[in-house]
């Protein structure tokens, strides 16, 4: 991999990990913590939504976040062509 293409990789890997923990800090702080009294006026399951989000529907949403994190770099690396033996070899440099 070239110097243009290891610099591409690392500002979408960058991206990626940027975007997802956007994601993370609008789930746990502001739907979670914030914004927990108005989410309570609406019901879900039977339960207030802001209640829901704090309990359980932050935690799925950081395991889904972790599958589209793999997922997204297993697809960035093979637009890339990246391979761990190159990696490890980087690493030994």
């Amino acid at each position: 991999m070239n110097e243009n293409q290891r610099r591409s990789y690392w500002r979408a890997n960058t991206a990626l990990i940027r975007n997802l923990l956007i994601v993370w800090a609008l789930v746990s702080l502001v739907f979670s913590i914030l914004l927990v009294q108005p989410l309570n006026t609406i019901r879900f399951f039977g339960v207030p939504f802001g209640f829901w989000m704090a309990q359980q529907g932050s935690i799925l949403t950081f395991v889904g976040l972790i599958f589209i994190y793999a997922f997204q770099m297993d697809k960035l690396d093979r637009k890339y062509n990246t391979s761990k033996q190159e990696d490890e070899y980087n690493l030994r440099k």
